[in-house]
Protein backbone atom coordinates (compact mmCIF):
# COMPACT_ATOMS: atom_id res chain seq x y z
CA UNK A 1 0.00 0.00 0.00
CA UNK A 2 2.89 2.34 0.83
CA UNK A 3 4.45 1.77 -2.59
CA UNK A 4 1.14 2.38 -4.33
CA UNK A 5 0.50 5.62 -2.42
CA UNK A 6 4.05 6.84 -3.07
CA UNK A 7 3.78 6.06 -6.77
CA UNK A 8 0.50 7.95 -7.13
CA UNK A 9 1.87 10.97 -5.22
CA UNK A 10 5.10 11.01 -7.25
CA UNK A 11 3.15 10.79 -10.51
CA UNK A 12 1.02 13.79 -9.54
CA UNK A 13 4.09 15.84 -8.61
CA UNK A 14 5.82 15.07 -11.91
CA UNK A 15 2.65 15.85 -13.89
CA UNK A 16 2.28 19.18 -12.08
CA UNK A 17 5.89 20.10 -12.83
CA UNK A 18 6.82 20.21 -9.13
CA UNK A 19 9.44 17.45 -9.36
CA UNK A 20 11.88 16.01 -11.86
CA UNK A 21 13.22 12.43 -11.91
CA UNK A 22 16.96 11.95 -11.31
CA UNK A 23 18.53 8.61 -12.23
CA UNK A 24 22.06 7.47 -11.40
CA UNK A 25 22.60 3.90 -12.59
CA UNK A 26 19.93 1.63 -11.11
CA UNK A 27 18.92 4.21 -8.47
CA UNK A 28 16.45 7.01 -9.08
CA UNK A 29 14.93 9.88 -7.09
CA UNK A 30 12.35 12.58 -7.58
CA UNK A 31 13.93 15.98 -6.97
CA UNK A 32 11.48 18.77 -5.97
CA UNK A 33 12.37 21.78 -8.09
CA UNK A 34 11.90 24.39 -5.37
CA UNK A 35 13.91 22.37 -2.87
CA UNK A 36 16.65 21.80 -5.43
CA UNK A 37 16.86 25.52 -6.17
CA UNK A 38 16.98 26.34 -2.44
CA UNK A 39 19.85 23.87 -1.96
CA UNK A 40 21.72 25.30 -4.96
CA UNK A 41 21.39 28.85 -3.64
CA UNK A 42 22.51 27.65 -0.21
CA UNK A 43 25.62 26.00 -1.66
CA UNK A 44 26.56 29.20 -3.49
CA UNK A 45 26.05 31.21 -0.30
CA UNK A 46 28.14 28.71 1.65
CA UNK A 47 30.97 28.92 -0.88
CA UNK A 48 31.01 32.72 -0.59
CA UNK A 49 31.02 32.60 3.20
CA UNK A 50 33.81 30.02 3.28
CA UNK A 51 35.93 32.09 0.89
CA UNK A 52 35.45 35.21 3.03
CA UNK A 53 36.12 33.31 6.25
CA UNK A 54 39.40 31.98 4.86
CA UNK A 55 40.41 35.32 3.33
CA UNK A 56 39.78 37.73 6.20
CA UNK A 57 41.52 38.04 9.53
CA UNK A 58 44.57 39.69 11.09
CA UNK A 59 46.34 39.07 7.77
CA UNK A 60 44.05 39.39 4.76
CA UNK A 61 44.52 37.08 1.79
CA UNK A 62 42.83 37.90 -1.54
CA UNK A 63 39.98 35.51 -2.36
CA UNK A 64 41.67 34.53 -5.64
CA UNK A 65 44.81 33.57 -3.68
CA UNK A 66 42.67 31.60 -1.22
CA UNK A 67 41.29 29.50 -4.06
CA UNK A 68 44.78 29.08 -5.52
CA UNK A 69 46.16 28.03 -2.14
CA UNK A 70 43.39 25.47 -1.60
CA UNK A 71 44.27 23.97 -4.99
CA UNK A 72 47.93 23.57 -3.97
CA UNK A 73 49.38 26.91 -5.07
CA UNK A 74 50.19 30.10 -3.19
CA UNK A 75 53.36 31.12 -1.39
CA UNK A 76 54.44 29.47 1.90
CA UNK A 77 52.97 32.31 3.99
CA UNK A 78 49.56 32.00 2.34
CA UNK A 79 49.64 28.23 2.69
CA UNK A 80 50.35 28.53 6.41
CA UNK A 81 47.61 31.12 7.01
CA UNK A 82 44.91 29.50 4.87
CA UNK A 83 45.57 25.78 5.17
CA UNK A 84 47.08 25.51 8.63
CA UNK A 85 45.48 28.32 10.65
CA UNK A 86 42.05 29.01 9.12
CA UNK A 87 40.95 25.96 7.13
CA UNK A 88 40.57 23.55 10.11
CA UNK A 89 38.42 26.04 12.04
CA UNK A 90 36.27 26.80 9.00
CA UNK A 91 35.85 23.08 8.30
CA UNK A 92 34.74 22.50 11.91
CA UNK A 93 32.20 25.32 11.47
CA UNK A 94 30.83 23.71 8.27
CA UNK A 95 30.57 20.25 9.80
CA UNK A 96 29.08 21.49 13.07
CA UNK A 97 26.45 23.56 11.27
CA UNK A 98 25.53 20.66 8.99
CA UNK A 99 25.25 18.24 11.91
CA UNK A 100 23.12 20.60 14.01
CA UNK A 101 20.88 21.48 11.06
CA UNK A 102 20.22 17.82 10.28
CA UNK A 103 19.71 16.98 13.96
CA UNK A 104 17.11 19.73 14.30
CA UNK A 105 15.30 18.55 11.16
CA UNK A 106 15.13 15.00 12.52
CA UNK A 107 13.89 16.08 15.95
CA UNK A 108 11.20 18.39 14.53
CA UNK A 109 10.03 15.81 11.99
CA UNK A 110 9.94 13.05 14.58
CA UNK A 111 7.94 15.13 17.09
CA UNK A 112 5.87 16.96 14.44
CA UNK A 113 6.56 20.11 16.46
CA UNK A 114 8.70 23.13 15.44
CA UNK A 115 9.73 23.58 19.09
CA UNK A 116 11.39 20.16 19.20
CA UNK A 117 15.12 20.78 19.04
CA UNK A 118 18.07 19.59 21.15
CA UNK A 119 18.20 23.02 22.81
CA UNK A 120 14.62 22.69 24.03
CA UNK A 121 14.62 18.94 24.74
CA UNK A 122 17.63 18.96 27.08
CA UNK A 123 20.15 17.04 24.95
CA UNK A 124 22.40 20.10 24.63
CA UNK A 125 22.06 20.76 28.38
CA UNK A 126 23.13 17.17 29.07
CA UNK A 127 26.28 17.64 27.02
CA UNK A 128 26.96 20.90 28.86
CA UNK A 129 26.58 19.22 32.25
CA UNK A 130 29.00 16.45 31.31
CA UNK A 131 31.64 18.91 30.13
CA UNK A 132 31.29 21.22 33.13
CA UNK A 133 31.52 18.27 35.51
CA UNK A 134 34.87 17.25 34.04
CA UNK A 135 36.20 20.82 33.99
CA UNK A 136 35.22 21.41 37.63
CA UNK A 137 35.97 18.00 39.14
CA UNK A 138 39.15 17.14 37.27
CA UNK A 139 40.68 20.60 37.01
CA UNK A 140 40.61 20.43 33.21
CA UNK A 141 40.78 24.23 33.08
CA UNK A 142 44.53 23.92 33.36
CA UNK A 143 44.84 25.47 36.83
CA UNK A 144 45.11 22.13 38.63
CA UNK A 145 43.62 21.31 42.00
CA UNK A 146 40.84 19.12 40.62
CA UNK A 147 39.03 16.70 42.89
CA UNK A 148 39.63 13.72 40.59
CA UNK A 149 42.50 12.71 38.35
CA UNK A 150 43.57 9.76 36.25
CA UNK A 151 41.37 8.29 33.48
CA UNK A 152 38.52 10.77 33.96
CA UNK A 153 40.86 13.72 33.57
CA UNK A 154 42.53 12.28 30.47
CA UNK A 155 39.12 11.55 28.94
CA UNK A 156 38.74 15.29 28.43
CA UNK A 157 35.88 17.67 27.92
CA UNK A 158 34.78 16.49 24.42
CA UNK A 159 34.17 12.88 25.41
CA UNK A 160 32.38 13.94 28.60
CA UNK A 161 30.13 16.25 26.58
CA UNK A 162 29.30 13.42 24.18
CA UNK A 163 28.49 11.04 27.05
CA UNK A 164 26.35 13.68 28.78
CA UNK A 165 24.28 14.22 25.65
CA UNK A 166 23.68 10.51 25.17
CA UNK A 167 22.65 10.03 28.82
CA UNK A 168 20.25 12.98 28.62
CA UNK A 169 18.70 11.56 25.45
CA UNK A 170 18.26 8.17 27.12
CA UNK A 171 16.47 9.80 30.06
CA UNK A 172 14.31 11.77 27.64
CA UNK A 173 13.31 8.61 25.78
CA UNK A 174 12.53 6.63 28.95
CA UNK A 175 10.54 9.42 30.61
CA UNK A 176 8.57 10.10 27.42
CA UNK A 177 7.69 6.47 26.70
CA UNK A 178 4.05 5.56 27.27
CA UNK A 179 3.34 2.63 24.93
CA UNK A 180 5.11 4.72 22.31
CA UNK A 181 6.51 8.22 21.88
CA UNK A 182 4.14 11.16 21.53
CA UNK A 183 5.68 14.34 20.14
CA UNK A 184 3.81 16.68 22.47
CA UNK A 185 4.79 14.68 25.56
CA UNK A 186 8.38 14.51 24.30
CA UNK A 187 8.61 18.32 24.17
CA UNK A 188 7.04 18.79 27.62
CA UNK A 189 9.34 16.22 29.22
CA UNK A 190 12.29 17.74 27.41
CA UNK A 191 11.57 21.21 28.74
CA UNK A 192 11.50 19.87 32.31
CA UNK A 193 14.63 17.79 31.79
CA UNK A 194 16.45 20.77 30.30
CA UNK A 195 15.58 22.90 33.35
CA UNK A 196 16.83 20.21 35.74
CA UNK A 197 20.12 19.78 33.85
CA UNK A 198 20.64 23.55 33.70
CA UNK A 199 20.15 23.75 37.47
CA UNK A 200 22.71 20.98 38.00
CA UNK A 201 25.20 22.80 35.79
CA UNK A 202 24.64 26.06 37.68
CA UNK A 203 25.24 24.24 40.97
CA UNK A 204 28.59 22.95 39.75
CA UNK A 205 29.60 26.44 38.60
CA UNK A 206 28.68 27.95 41.99
CA UNK A 207 30.70 25.33 43.88
CA UNK A 208 33.70 25.45 41.52
CA UNK A 209 36.92 27.40 42.04
CA UNK A 210 36.80 30.73 40.25
CA UNK A 211 39.35 29.67 37.62
CA UNK A 212 37.49 26.46 36.78
CA UNK A 213 34.14 28.28 36.67
CA UNK A 214 35.55 30.87 34.26
CA UNK A 215 36.94 28.14 32.00
CA UNK A 216 33.62 26.27 32.05
CA UNK A 217 31.66 29.42 31.26
CA UNK A 218 33.79 30.08 28.17
CA UNK A 219 33.04 26.57 26.90
CA UNK A 220 29.31 26.93 27.71
CA UNK A 221 29.04 29.93 25.39
CA UNK A 222 30.07 27.80 22.39
CA UNK A 223 33.25 28.84 20.63
CA UNK A 224 35.00 27.98 17.37
CA UNK A 225 38.28 29.61 18.37
CA UNK A 226 41.39 27.45 17.92
CA UNK A 227 39.40 24.48 16.66
CA UNK A 228 41.50 22.10 14.57
CA UNK A 229 41.66 18.70 12.92
CA UNK A 230 41.24 16.86 16.24
CA UNK A 231 37.71 18.31 16.43
CA UNK A 232 37.02 17.92 12.70
CA UNK A 233 37.64 14.19 12.30
CA UNK A 234 35.00 12.99 14.83
CA UNK A 235 32.49 15.20 13.02
CA UNK A 236 33.50 13.74 9.65
CA UNK A 237 33.09 10.14 10.77
CA UNK A 238 29.81 10.83 12.59
CA UNK A 239 28.29 12.51 9.53
CA UNK A 240 29.58 9.70 7.29
CA UNK A 241 27.60 7.18 9.35
CA UNK A 242 24.49 9.10 10.40
CA UNK A 243 23.69 11.08 7.22
CA UNK A 244 23.05 7.89 5.19
CA UNK A 245 20.95 6.56 8.09
CA UNK A 246 18.87 9.75 8.08
CA UNK A 247 18.36 9.53 4.33
CA UNK A 248 17.21 5.92 4.63
CA UNK A 249 14.61 7.06 7.16
CA UNK A 250 13.27 9.83 4.89
CA UNK A 251 10.34 7.91 3.39
CA UNK A 252 9.18 6.59 6.78
CA UNK A 253 9.45 10.10 8.24
CA UNK A 254 7.23 11.38 5.42
CA UNK A 255 4.60 8.85 6.43
CA UNK A 256 4.90 9.88 10.10
CA UNK A 257 3.60 13.33 9.18
CA UNK A 258 0.19 11.72 8.63
CA UNK A 259 0.04 10.57 12.26
CA UNK A 260 1.05 7.38 14.06
CA UNK A 261 -2.07 5.38 13.13
CA UNK A 262 -1.85 6.33 9.46
CA UNK A 263 1.86 5.52 9.41
CA UNK A 264 1.19 2.07 10.85
CA UNK A 265 -1.52 1.56 8.25
CA UNK A 266 1.01 2.38 5.52
CA UNK A 267 3.34 -0.33 6.80
CA UNK A 268 5.82 1.85 8.70
CA UNK A 269 7.53 0.17 11.64
CA UNK A 270 6.74 3.02 14.00
CA UNK A 271 8.89 2.21 17.04
CA UNK A 272 11.90 1.20 14.95
CA UNK A 273 11.69 4.40 12.91
CA UNK A 274 11.36 6.54 16.04
CA UNK A 275 14.28 4.82 17.77
CA UNK A 276 16.68 5.16 14.84
CA UNK A 277 15.60 8.76 14.27
CA UNK A 278 16.43 9.60 17.88
CA UNK A 279 19.76 7.78 17.67
CA UNK A 280 20.76 9.72 14.56
CA UNK A 281 19.58 13.09 15.91
CA UNK A 282 21.21 12.66 19.32
CA UNK A 283 24.48 11.38 17.87
CA UNK A 284 24.75 14.41 15.59
CA UNK A 285 24.11 17.00 18.30
CA UNK A 286 26.27 15.23 20.90
CA UNK A 287 29.36 15.12 18.69
CA UNK A 288 28.77 18.75 17.65
CA UNK A 289 28.55 19.98 21.23
CA UNK A 290 31.59 17.91 22.18
CA UNK A 291 33.57 19.66 19.44
CA UNK A 292 32.67 23.33 19.92
CA UNK A 293 30.35 23.61 22.91
CA UNK A 294 26.66 24.54 22.76
CA UNK A 295 25.82 26.66 19.71
CA UNK A 296 22.37 27.74 20.79
CA UNK A 297 19.35 27.73 18.46
CA UNK A 298 21.13 26.47 15.30
CA UNK A 299 19.23 23.18 15.38
CA UNK A 300 16.05 25.07 16.25
CA UNK A 301 16.09 27.90 13.70
CA UNK A 302 17.70 26.40 10.61
CA UNK A 303 15.19 23.58 9.86
CA UNK A 304 12.29 26.04 10.01
CA UNK A 305 14.07 28.47 7.69
CA UNK A 306 14.85 25.63 5.29
CA UNK A 307 11.22 24.46 5.47
CA UNK A 308 9.97 27.89 4.40
CA UNK A 309 12.50 28.10 1.59
CA UNK A 310 11.68 24.68 0.16
CA UNK A 311 7.92 24.74 0.77
CA UNK A 312 7.74 21.11 1.84
CA UNK A 313 5.61 19.33 4.42
CA UNK A 314 8.46 18.74 6.89
CA UNK A 315 11.92 20.23 7.59
CA UNK A 316 14.16 19.13 4.69
CA UNK A 317 17.33 17.26 5.60
CA UNK A 318 19.72 18.37 2.87
CA UNK A 319 18.66 22.03 2.93
CA UNK A 320 18.89 22.06 6.74
CA UNK A 321 22.46 20.79 6.55
CA UNK A 322 23.46 23.41 3.98
CA UNK A 323 21.88 26.38 5.74
CA UNK A 324 23.11 25.16 9.12
CA UNK A 325 26.65 25.26 7.73
CA UNK A 326 25.98 28.75 6.34
CA UNK A 327 24.80 30.04 9.73
CA UNK A 328 27.75 28.68 11.72
CA UNK A 329 30.35 29.82 9.17
CA UNK A 330 28.71 33.26 9.18
CA UNK A 331 28.86 33.32 13.00
CA UNK A 332 32.55 32.41 12.86
CA UNK A 333 33.18 35.22 10.37
CA UNK A 334 31.29 37.75 12.49
CA UNK A 335 33.04 36.87 15.74
CA UNK A 336 36.52 36.61 14.21
CA UNK A 337 36.50 39.45 11.68
CA UNK A 338 33.66 41.96 12.10
CA UNK A 339 33.62 42.33 15.90
CA UNK A 340 36.75 44.05 17.27
CA UNK A 341 36.82 41.94 20.45
CA UNK A 342 36.66 38.22 21.19
CA UNK A 343 33.10 36.87 21.22
CA UNK A 344 31.96 33.22 21.26
CA UNK A 345 30.06 32.14 18.17
CA UNK A 346 27.30 30.72 20.37
CA UNK A 347 26.30 34.22 21.43
CA UNK A 348 25.79 35.21 17.77
CA UNK A 349 23.61 32.17 17.02
CA UNK A 350 21.62 32.78 20.23
CA UNK A 351 21.08 36.42 19.24
CA UNK A 352 19.55 35.18 15.98
CA UNK A 353 17.55 32.32 17.47
CA UNK A 354 15.99 33.95 20.53
CA UNK A 355 13.91 36.53 18.60
CA UNK A 356 12.84 33.78 16.20
CA UNK A 357 11.63 31.64 19.14
CA UNK A 358 9.55 34.55 20.45
CA UNK A 359 8.07 35.14 17.00
CA UNK A 360 7.25 31.45 16.57
CA UNK A 361 5.49 31.29 19.94
CA UNK A 362 3.47 34.43 19.17
CA UNK A 363 2.55 33.05 15.74
CA UNK A 364 1.46 29.74 17.27
CA UNK A 365 -0.68 31.52 19.89
CA UNK A 366 -2.42 33.57 17.19
CA UNK A 367 -3.26 30.38 15.26
CA UNK A 368 -4.67 28.73 18.37
CA UNK A 369 -6.77 31.82 19.21
CA UNK A 370 -8.10 31.97 15.65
Amino acid sequence: MTAQLTTETDTRRVSAGLSRPLRIGPASWLVPLRAGLACLVGLVLLAVLVALDLAKGDFDVPVADVVRTLLGGGDPGQQFIVRELRLPQTLVAILTGAALGLSGALFQTFARNPLASPDILGVTRGSALGAVAVIVLSGASGYGGGLITGPLQTMGVPLAAFAGGMIAATLLYLLSWRKGIDGQRLVLVGVGLSAALTAATSYLLVKARIEDAASAQVWLNGSLNARGWEQAWPLVWTLAVLVPLALLLARSLNALQLGDDSARGLGVRLQTTQLFTLIAAVGLVAVSVSAVGPLEFVAFVVPQIALRLTGGSRPPMLASMIYGACLVVAADFVTRVLIPFALPAGLVTAAIGAPYLIWLLLRTNRKVSA
